[in-house]
């Protein structure tokens, strides 16, 4: 019994990993959409994230499952419940990149971001890309310690953001009200993509130790 129950607990990991890559899937097709104004892209964006969702759904099952029918104790409930948490966090980081993509379609034809702050949006997108791609390997490696790194690329995130909201309310903006709409949207959708791929990580980290690291 105990032997089958392990064996379930070790699908709900894999079922979080393919949330994990679906959701930088997402991210990727989003920052395509948003770079190479590809309304066609962005619909893909948009589908991936529906397979997200339903993904999710299917994760919190068999996680109820395992709490009704085995009633896990001590680091095996530990698991099941970090594995609800982190569910809800993925899918949410794919309705970021949904907002990402969306963004970009209703701009196009028009860009979504000014010529003068891709540079600074490019830099957010490659950041979180690689968060993306990070979680995905602290998810699939036992003992892979990227808390930290997460956390440092986080920052660098932030700092993006602040820098993409400075330039929207200073005196020299000159592309109007819907475009700093957008800009400033664009940013807090990143930011707060990179926000939640952390705390992803550290849940993880708290369900493998027992203690949430700082």
């Amino acid at each position: 019994m105990r032997e089958r129950f392990h064996g379930q607990l070790e699908d709900l990991g894999v079922q979080l990993i393919r949330l994990s890559a679906t959701a930088a899937a997402e991210l990727r097709l989003a920052n395509r959409a948003l770079f190479e104004r590809e309304p066609a892209v962005a619909a893909e964006a948009i589908r991936t994230d529906r397979l997200l969702d339903s993904a999710r759904t299917e994760c919190e099952h068999t996680a109820h499952r395992l709490l009704a029918l085995q009633a896990p104790v001590a680091g095996d409930l530990r698991m099941v419940l970090v594995a609800v948490y982190c569910a809800d966090r993925l899918e949410r980081m794919g309705d970021l990149a949904r907002h990402i993509a969306e963004t970009a379609a209703r701009s196009h034809p028009e860009p979504a971001v000014p010529e003068d702050l891709l540079p600074a949006f490019e830099q957010l997108a490659a950041c979180t890309e690689g968060m993306a791609d990070d979680l995905c390997v602290f998810l699939s490696e036992t003992g892979c310690a990227a808390f930290e790194q997460l956390s440092a690329a986080c920052a660098e995130a932030e700092a993006l953001q602040q820098h993409v909201l400075a330039e929207v309310t200073g005196d020299g903006w000159r592309h109007g009200v819907p475009a700093a709409v957008n800009v400033a949207l664009l940013a807090r959708f990143y930011g707060r993509f990179a926000d939640q791929a952390v705390s992803v990580a550290r849940r993880t980290d708290f369900a493998t130790t027992g203690a949430l690291p700082g």
